[in-house]
């Protein structure tokens, strides 16, 4: 689901209402967590956590207009997606990640490459999300993506 919104308030404010509280706190705990150098707003039509590019000004390669994208979620048609770059990038973070989600949920992890989709609000590991949002710093996410665009 797609909604036209113009900042993250307006996002929470456009979805269904018995998802809006868990999307608040969703919001609140990676800002609470989120290294220096990164900035929220909306990107890709999500709430989302990017480099601005007072930080890093050659922006994303295949949008120099865009700032570049760490992180973000969306509250889709079944689900509650949380993306993140540093799990499809860092093979330790991934690892990290992957065996810690069990001792925080009872849920099986339903993950895709950088994508984490919860379909039950009631079992969101939001401690989880913090310790994640906070492994990663701007700086490190710059050097991986840059090591990265520089093999294609």
């Amino acid at each position: 689901m797609h909604y036209d919104a113009s900042s993250p308030e307006d996002y929470i404010g456009q979805i269904p209402k018995e998802r809006q509280d868990t999307l608040k706190k969703l919001r609140q705990v990676i800002n609470n967590n989120l290294p220096d150098g990164f900035e929220e707003g909306m990107i890709y039509k999500m709430i989302g956590y990017y480099v601005p590019h007072s930080v890093y000004a050659e922006g994303y390669h295949c949008d120099p207009k865009t700032p570049l994208p760490f992180m973000s979620f969306a509250s889709q048609k079944n689900s509650v997606n949380l993306y993140h770059s540093g799990i499809y990038a860092k093979k330790e973070l991934y690892d990290w990640f992957v065996g810690e989600f069990p001792k925080h949920s009872s849920r099986k992890l339903d993950m895709g490459k950088s994508c984490v989709r919860f379909k039950h609000l009631d079992d969101i590991p939001f401690e989880l999300i913090g310790e994640l949002t906070r492994k990663m710093i701007c700086e490190e996410w710059i050097e991986i993506y840059e090591s990265a665009i520089k093999k294609v």
